[in-house]
């Protein structure tokens, strides 16, 4: 067993970016086994006037991705779903789809599709819906994608004013931009699940979150909503001209989302999100309580795309990454050390999680910053090299 680096080394380690404009504040965990070490710095918002804290609240954004994945696992273990079952008993909006016949291809131009999705499909991003990068000129699905203000295309919005019925409704007028199972393709597929999970499960999403996840867990800060607004830290677009994103005194997570975002709705704190990450790296144990089997918790950690879709989820995943059920999965060591076989993920509004099984490590950062580029900032990056280099 290794041991994190201390409360102290962490400071010395992300200090420098906040004393150099980066973030107002950030709060910094890493934890091998039972030896846990925090590092709150700097501020909740940038008048400094409310000090960062451990239980400070963020909004995790992508993070929101895992719980959705092992909430549908649970629904597979219950036999409610099946991995290789068609979505489409649960989700008839989506149901015998067409396919663009290339990515930039009119909305008219398209073929039938090869099969149905799967509910493997959406845990692993190959649905044939997702982050398409460039415009809508050159790619006119993404017109009709802002036209029907449709989650799961870009970053957040929990001010949507439709619910799950709808959001499938409107998705379900636009054909695939890929065949099912064949491209990787970010981030749609957890929205998606989301709405699948609630309908086989007859409960709001956020429901299932909390009686089958979060509370087992502990989780008692992480939700679509917090009911302390006053402990989120003001969450910034861009410390450039001081955007701010939302504003804890008038803040769209302060009551429940029209539509609970199964990929980017979620907030939580630090130590919620640790007790999460041990779950996992216990092989689904939640104490003495089994929540998921070995074996699925193993799928999720497990790579299931090909060279070429790995190629081709650029610039979202890198060279080293791969994808399994809600997770990035390491493929090869990085260059900030950490090791193949790490799993996690990055919430784009400023947060981000890594997990290693073989040392028990959990490394976790929350700033309230969003990224600029799939890419993290230099401070996540330096948190990696304190907690695995």
């Amino acid at each position: 067993m290794t041991t994190p680096p201390t409360a102290e080394a962490l400071t010395a380690a992300l200090q420098p970016y906040i004393t150099a404009g980066d973030a107002p504040g950030l709060v910094a965990l890493a934890s091998c086994g039972d030896d846990t070490q925090v590092a709150a710095l700097g501020a909740t918002a940038l008048d400094g006037a409310q000090p960062m804290a451990r239980d400070t609240i963020f909004r995790i954004a992508s993070m929101t991705k895992p719980v959705t994945a092992v909430a549908a696992l649970m629904l597979v273990e219950d036999g409610v779903l099946a991995l290789d079952a068609p979505i489409e008993r649960w989700l008839p909006e989506l149901a015998d789809r067409r396919v663009l016949t290339r990515p930039d291809a009119p909305l008219s131009d398209t073929t039938p599709a090869n099969r149905a999705i799967t509910v493997e499909d959406l845990l692993t991003f190959r649905c044939g819906l997702g982050l398409i990068f460039g415009s809508p000129e050159q790619f006119p699905i993404l017109r009709a994608v802002a036209e029907r203000k449709l989650m799961g295309f870009g970053p957040p919005d929990p001010t949507v004013d439709y619910g799950p019925d709808e959001y499938l409704r409107r998705l379900g007028e636009l054909p695939l931009m890929a065949q099912p199972g064949e491209a990787w393709l970010y981030t749609a597929g957890s929205n998606i699940l989301g709405v699948l999970i609630a309908r086989a499960a007859g409960q709001p999403l956020g429901e299932v979150f909390r009686s089958r996840i979060f509370a087992p867990l502990g989780m008692k800060d992480t939700g679509f909503f917090t009911r302390n607004p006053e402990r989120l830290a003001t969450a910034y677009a861009s410390l450039d001209g001081r955007k701010v994103w939302d504003d804890p005194a008038a803040s769209a997570y302060a009551q429940p989302p029209p539509f609970p975002a199964g990929d980017a709705g979620l907030v939580s704190t630090v130590d919620d999100f640790l007790a999460f990450s041990r779950f996992l790296l216990h092989g689904g144990l939640a104490g003495e309580r089994r929540l998921l089997s070995t074996a699925s918790v193993a799928a999720m950690r497990r790579d299931h795309l090909t060279a070429a879709q790995r190629a081709g989820g650029r610039p979202v995943l890198t060279a080293d990454q791969g994808w399994g059920y809600g997770v990035a999965v390491t493929t090869a060591r990085t260059a900030e050390g950490v090791p193949a076989g790490a799993f996690g993920w990055n919430g784009g509004l400023g947060t981000s999680w890594l997990a290693d099984p073989a040392t028990q490590t959990t490394a976790l950062l929350m700033t309230q910053v969003a990224f600029t580029s799939p890419d993290p900032p230099p401070v996540h990056k330096a948190l990696w090299r304190a907690a695995f280099g």
